[in-house]
């Protein structure tokens, strides 16, 4: 996957651009070093996971894919010695020669403020601390970046916000994603003359991007099945048309509502970075 496989979030690519991929290809420009902790946030759906993926094929980079929540569950005790480890396979990848992008999803879970907490978890979190801070030194030229992304960004500590120097905002598309989506989304399949994508995109305000491809999903399924149900699945679907796509979206509500934005939108007001 890469940057143009990602409809629209111009302004995310752009911010990725100038805090990893130009300090990759030209660090001799950046005597002043570069951020190495880079949160995406905004509500689920909405692309942060492709878009870490797609960072790391753009600089051909090793990925590094974790999922905080497991770290804590299932590695406890083991934990600490697992994030050192992630952070000396990644420093040995990028001693080779490819930079290294570590990706943590639901990184609240692992960096969030907790109300009760034992020995495990906090010794876990030091430790990421530590490695943070490791790649923040100014001697370290390794090309070595922490991507974390949360839907919950205010469940986050202060000292851990300050690690990842830049916060990059993931909103839910706007009518003119949602309508490279539409596009993106179902330039394999058949479409009747009557799908006005236009139209669709203007019916899905407050979708996110994976709504979005659950709708084309199950507009494309009201085909297949009509084919097994009359055809006894013999021969190919008719197109999918207007209407299919307009009963896909009835029966689906939208996961994002206008006060998450303002959540968010808060939080960004407070922890711009």
């Amino acid at each position: 996957i890469r940057f143009s496989d990602i409809a629209d979030l111009e302004h995310a690519k752009q911010a990725i651009k100038e805090a990893i991929i130009y300090p990759v290809k030209r660090p001799d420009l950046f005597p002043l070093g570069w951020p190495r902790g880079i949160l995406l946030f905004g509500p689920p759906g909405c692309g942060k996971t492709m878009l870490a993926a797609a960072v790391a094929n753009e600089v051909d980079g090793v990925f590094f894919s974790v999922d905080a929540a497991s770290i804590m569950s299932k590695w406890l005790g083991e934990a600490e010695k697992k994030v050192k480890m992630l952070f000396e396979k990644a420093r040995q990848a990028a001693k080779s020669g490819k930079p290294a992008i570590i990706f943590i999803d639901e990184i609240d879970a692992l960096l969030g403020v907790h109300e009760s907490e034992v020995g495990g978890e906090v010794r876990v979190r030091n430790q990421f601390l530590k490695e943070m801070d490791g790649l923040q030194d100014k001697s370290n030229k390794l090309h070595v970046y922490v991507i974390g992304a949360t839907n919950k960004p205010w469940k986050l500590d202060e000292p851990f916000i300050r690690r990842f120097q830049k916060r990059i905002f993931i909103p839910p598309p706007d009518i003119r994603a949602r309508v490279e989506l539409f596009k993106l989304y179902t330039k394999s399949l058949k479409l009747a003359p009557d799908v006005d994508i236009e139209k669709l995109a203007e019916m899905t305000e407050g979708y996110s991007a994976s709504d979005i491809k659950d709708i084309v999903v199950e507009a494309h399924l009201r085909t297949v099945r009509e084919l097994f149900e009359q055809g006894g699945g013999e021969g190919e679907p008719r197109p999918i048309t207007m209407q299919d796509f307009i009963e896909a979206i009835k029966a689906r509500r939208p996961s994002i509502t206008r006060e998450m934005i303002e959540a968010y939108q808060r939080w960004y007001e407070q922890f711009r970075g």
